[in-house]
C-alpha cells in the first residue's frame, strides 16, 4: 500500500530522492535535482544506503567497527553531496543514512515522507550499464509509487541547465 503523496498541498512543499553512492554520476543526480528543486521552490533529500554484509559475524566488536567507518564513510558523501547543492541552488538538502537493501530502503524513505515526489537517478554513460541500482530497481519500476527521472550520466552542466 502507498502513502498518498501530499507534495502540493498547503504547507507542503515537493521534494526529490536523490541516492549518492560511491558510483561517479552521483553528481549530475545531484546537479538536477538541485536546480529541479530551485526551479519550483522544492527540497532535495538525499539518501546514502549502507549495504549490510554478514550480520552473524563471530567478532561483534569488528562489525561494530565496520558500521562505524561505513557511516563516517556515508556521512562525508553526503557532505560533499550537500555542498554541492548548496553551489548550484542555494539550498540546504535533508540527509538520510540508512542501512540494508538499497531498494527496500528508497521504498521506506518515500513511503515515510508524503512531500517526495520524484526520485532522481543518474545512469552510467559507459558499457558496463547504467549502474547497480537503475539495474535492481529496473524490476520493479512499473510498480514504483513516483516518478523516476534518470539522467544521463554523461550530460555536462550547461546540458542538465538546459533540461532543468
Amino acid at each position: 500500500m502507498t502513502t498518498q503523496r501530499r507534495s502540493y498541498e498547503t504547507g507542503h512543499k515537493p521534494k526529490c530522492l536523490v541516492i549518492v553512492d560511491d558510483t561517479a554520476e552521483w553528481d549530475r543526480a545531484v546537479y538536477y535535482a538541485s536546480r529541479w528543486a530551485k526551479r519550483v521552490g522544492g527540497g532535495v533529500v538525499m539518501l546514502r544506503v549502507i549495504e549490510t554484509e554478514d550480520q552473524n559475524q563471530q567478532w561483534l566488536g569488528v562489525a561494530d567497527i565496520m558500521r562505524a567507518e561505513a557511516e563516517e564513510t556515508a556521512s562525508e558523501a553526503l557532505d560533499r553531496a550537500a555542498g554541492r547543492a548548496n553551489g548550484i541552488a542555494a539550498i540546504t538538502p535533508e540527509r538520510v543514512i540508512r542501512e540494508g537493501d538499497p531498494t527496500t530502503q528508497i521504498l521506506d524513505v518515500i513511503e515515510k515522507d508524503v512531500d517526495i515526489a520524484m526520485l532522481v537517478l543518474a545512469a552510467s554513460p559507459g558499457p558496463e550499464g547504467p549502474g547497480p541500482i537503475i539495474t535492481t530497481m529496473a524490476k520493479t519500476m512499473g510498480a514504483f509509487p513516483i516518478p523516476v527521472t534518470i539522467v544521463p550520466g554523461g550530460l555536462t552542466d550547461p546540458e542538465v541547465d538546459a533540461l532543468s
